[in-house]
């Protein structure tokens, strides 16, 4: 499904939800639109932008305690973060906040970091991506968790000012639950920023 926006006013459409399959009305202020240009949003599979990374641990990573270094896989979960996204939205991305940033456990010299990204909730302008942190072990291909973080991303246009991004199919009871789940962390990041934190 495509949504066509007209560039001289508010356009008020109807959309069918991701979660419920109910009909709502949506409205889009479109006045920042000059001449006849056009925005299409449409919609897309949590699968379409999922991304896996995979990162092998060199020296040159490590801290002193010969671990890898939080702020460098920081780095690496924004970067794959901002692939999703922009996978999804097909256009620029920011990144806003990031949520729940949570170390599981350490990651090694010579050991395989791998990282899977996946939309998981979208808003007007922004959406959520939620990252998923492994140790590959080469020896077996298991994987053991040590991160998990949620980043909110907004999507820009070509002023680098948000725009709307396209709705998000929700296909699975699991995707379902994140969509719920990240509502939720939306509530609290909207609180704490209302309250000042």
């Amino acid at each position: 499904m495509w949504v066509l926006f007209s560039a001289v006013s508010i356009v008020t459409i109807e959309k069918t939800s991701c979660l419920a399959g109910k009909t709502e009305q949506a409205a889009y202020d479109v006045k920042n639109i000059s001449g006849a240009e056009i925005i299409m949003i449409g919609e897309r599979k949590v699968a379409e932008s999922q991304v896996e990374i995979a990162r092998l641990v060199r020296p040159n990573h490590l801290n002193s305690a010969g671990r890898l270094f939080g702020g460098l896989l920081m780095q690496w979960l924004d970067e794959a973060a901002g692939m999703v996204a922009m996978r999804h939205t097909r256009s620029n991305v920011i990144t806003a906040s990031v949520d729940n940033l949570r170390f599981i456990h350490g990651a090694y010299n010579g050991e395989m970091v791998v990282i899977i990204g996946k939309v998981t909730y979208v808003g007007t302008t922004s959406l959520e991506v939620r990252l998923d942190t492994y140790v590959e072990h080469i020896d077996d291909g298991m994987r053991h968790p040590i991160n998990r973080a949620y980043f909110t991303m907004v999507a820009l246009d070509e002023n680098d000012k948000p725009k709307p991004v396209p709705r998000l199919m929700i296909e699975t009871e699991a995707e379902k639950a994140e969509w719920e789940a990240a509502k939720k962390r939306r509530e609290m990041r909207m609180k704490r920023k209302e309250e000042g934190f």
